[in-house]
């Protein structure tokens, strides 16, 4: 209970206040009972709740207690629980503390077989790991974490497959970073997981598509993303999200647009993180040394600089941050500087086996080799580049390699027969190519004038289908049409039955009206007023339906309201009887509603007439509520004299209680008579729900 509030949405400080009284509560049972997990759960508890209550401090020598607890009670579990949340303490900046402990409290966990833990552990590593770019390792923790999750049935599978997705991206493994990315997509909603993680699964599959340059679906998953992030008020993964879409704006070469929206993103979603202030930084910087603004360049190449070092040693992400500041070098003419960077940058890239960034790296080596004359280094750096090329995206090898280096040994000893060998063969490609040319252009008509045919045959077979299916379309309006006439015409048959019994009714009143003028028995007047209010009370059902829409069921808690205050106004009772109505919305069918409306006409009718004699006033309670699935509870009870003591149910010839017991009968429910304080009839029955199913499902009238 304690650990629900601790971890309930929201900050409120009623719900930590709770979460510390029932902690407390929960320590002293363990002392009493002795027992030791509870003990040690309780204590690293207590030191949860002291963080998210802000005392950090505390709360850090609480958890180092509840360590030595375990660790002197020998408690493996709790052990790998403390050193677990030991390593919370130490955020992204020192990593590889983080990494220590979570590695100690998996140790425990393996120990103790806690498989979930385990999971939960393995995942947090692979996450760690991935940070200090070591993709290998990440990707063996959050496969190893992936299999324990599996091996104990758990469903929530999409945060380990998005982080997969984010390790093969490192790699530049665009296929299966694509598989477990759109897996992570599909498992989401599939657990209706539709909180802020959906967000970041969408912005990595977005990613890869942006990297196999599928713009069109980056562009798309982005856009999903950042309305999620909005959604969250999470400015930072808005940000995150707008710095994907400014790369896609730069690869467009939309550079001005591509700043400008950067810029107005920053001013709009504030956000108090300097770490994503240098990304943005880098963002700019990459974008002014492309477009050769190197004074702007150079404002934010010193910011970063500054912030990572020249080496960009105290970045997480160094690898994308050395890949812009070998570019910058190479731009602007500092060799000096891009042979350092970009010897860095391959030794990182290789680490991380990121080939993407080698191949790249290789490719601009080659450039500046060739601008410096060097040649032969040229040409080893560009085999790199094309062989480590070929290997991202699975191509032939190509064989432009070796032709350039035959062009470079033969240059040395005969230019000009190298010269006029590759003006030969320049020829040759160029007659090639004419020829092919002009096979494909006569193929291209023969394909066209086919394509043509196959068109036209197609466009007369869909004019023959539509004629078709516009007859069979006009065929079903017309018997939509007549169906819609039979039902208007259904409706205002059953409105006016309803109407014309509501009339006959009345008239069946007006006539036991006239009829009492003429008597003198009091008797016999009692009996005609008796029934002129059953009658009255099956003419208000059969009136409610002709006036409204739904000619299947009537609404109890409107027809309660209305026989009570015809019966108050028969009688005069307002200012002797006070009625207390307590009615749920209710709908019943005509079957159960009169018997239902004639039990509550005879209740109130008795009530009215004998529980008060002599003036006393009293009170009156009318209620009809749910007490279970389709069970309903009638209740009339007043606080008056009640029944005399020697009254059977069973032997009384009272006409208003037979009626209301067969009445009872009728609805098949149970009738109950209590004689205590007053008297109250209880009368509990089965709601019919054979119109609702015969509203829901039509085909079935």
């Amino acid at each position: 209970m304690s650990a629900y509030y601790l971890t309930k949405t929201g900050e409120s400080k009623a719900d930590l206040d709770s979460a510390s009284v029932l902690n407390f509560q929960g320590k002293q049972l363990s002392n009493q009972e002795k027992y030791k997990i509870g003990v040690a759960k309780s204590m690293l508890l207590d030191a949860k709740i002291d963080k998210e209550k802000g005392k950090r401090e505390v709360s850090l020598s609480k958890t180092k207690e509840a360590i030595a607890y375990a660790e002197k009670n020998n408690l493996t579990e709790q052990k790998g629980d403390g050193y677990d949340e030991f390593s919370n303490y130490y955020d992204n900046s020192n990593v590889d503390e983080k990494i220590r402990l979570k590695e100690k409290a998996l140790a425990f966990y393996k120990q103790s077989n806690s498989k979930k833990r385990q999971a939960d552990v393995l995942k947090d590593l692979g996450e760690l790991y991935g940070l200090t770019e070591n993709t290998n390792k990440s990707l063996l923790n959050l496969k190893e974490s992936l299999e324990t999750y599996k091996s104990i049935n758990y469903k929530q599978l999409q945060s380990v497959y998005n982080l997969l997705s984010e390790a093969e991206i490192q790699k530049s493994d665009y296929e299966k970073a694509l598989k477990y990315g759109l897996l992570a997509e599909k498992t989401a909603l599939a657990m209706n997981d539709n909180s802020l993680q959906l967000s970041s699964i969408y912005s990595n599959v977005g990613m890869v598509h942006y990297y196999l340059r599928q713009n069109n679906e980056a562009e798309e998953y982005w856009q999903k993303a950042i309305e999620i992030a909005k959604k969250f008020n999470d400015n930072g993964y808005v940000r995150t999200i707008a710095a994907n879409i400014s790369t896609m704006l730069i690869r467009q070469r939309k550079f001005e647009e591509a700043i400008k929206f950067i810029k107005e993103y920053k001013a709009k979603y504030p956000i108090a993180d300097q770490e994503f202030e240098m990304r943005e930084n880098y963002i700019l910087f990459s974008t002014y040394t492309i477009i050769k603004q190197f004074a702007n360049a150079k404002i934010y190449y010193e910011k970063l600089k500054n912030h990572y070092g020249e080496n960009a040693e105290k970045n997480n992400n160094s690898l994308s941050l050395l890949r812009s500041f070998s570019f910058y070098h190479y731009q602007t003419k500092q060799y000096a500087d891009f042979y350092r960077t970009a010897t860095l940058l391959d030794s990182f890239a290789k680490k991380a086996g990121n080939t993407l960034i080698q191949s790249e790296n290789h490719l601009v080596w080659f450039k500046v080799d060739s601008t410096q004359g060097k040649y032969l280094d040229a040409i080893k750096h560009y085999q790199l580049y094309k062989n480590l090329s070929d290997t991202i995206f699975k191509g032939e090898k190509s064989k432009q390699i070796s032709n350039l280096q035959v062009a470079f040994e033969s240059e040395k000893k005969d230019k000009n027969i190298d010269f006029l060998t590759q003006q030969s063969k320049l020829q040759e490609v160029k007659i090639a190519n004419d020829t092919f040319i002009k096979y494909v252009f006569i193929g291209s008509i023969v394909v066209l004038a086919l394509f043509v045919a196959l068109l036209y045959n197609r466009s007369r077979l869909k004019q023959k289908t539509n004629k078709k299916l516009e007859i069979k379309r006009q065929q079903i309006d017309e018997q939509n049409e007549q169906l819609k006439k039979l039902l208007t015409e259904k409706e205002w048959l059953l409105k006016e039955i309803h109407h014309r019994v509501k009339n006959n009714l009345q008239i069946v009143i007006s006539l036991l009206n006239t009829q009492s003028a003429y008597l003198d028995n009091e008797d016999a007047l009692m009996a005609i007023q008796n029934s002129q209010h059953r009658m009255h009370a099956m003419s208000l059902i059969h009136q409610k339906l002709y006036q409204s829409n739904n000619l299947a069921s009537i609404d109890m808690s409107w027809y309660i309201y209305e026989l009570v205050n015809y019966m108050k106004e028969c009688f005069g009772t307002e200012k002797k009887i006070n009625f207390n109505l307590e009615t749920e919305k209710v709908s019943l069918d005509v079957a159960q509603a009169v018997p239902l409306g004639l039990i509550i006409n005879e209740a109130v009718n008795n009530t009215i007439k004998y529980a008060f004699p002599n003036g006393n006033k009293g009170n009156v309670l009318v209620s009809l509520k749910n007490i279970g699935e389709n069970k309903y509870e009638l209740i009339i009870s007043d606080n008056g004299i009640g029944l005399s003591t020697n009254f059977n149910i069973e032997e009384t010839d009272s006409l208003g209680m037979n009626l209301m017991r067969g009445l009872s009968d009728q609805l098949d429910g149970s009738f109950d008579l209590r004689n205590e304080n007053g008297l109250t009839i209880q009368i509990t029955f089965i709601k019919n729900m054979e119109f609702e199913a015969s509203a829901e499902n039509p085909t079935t009238l």
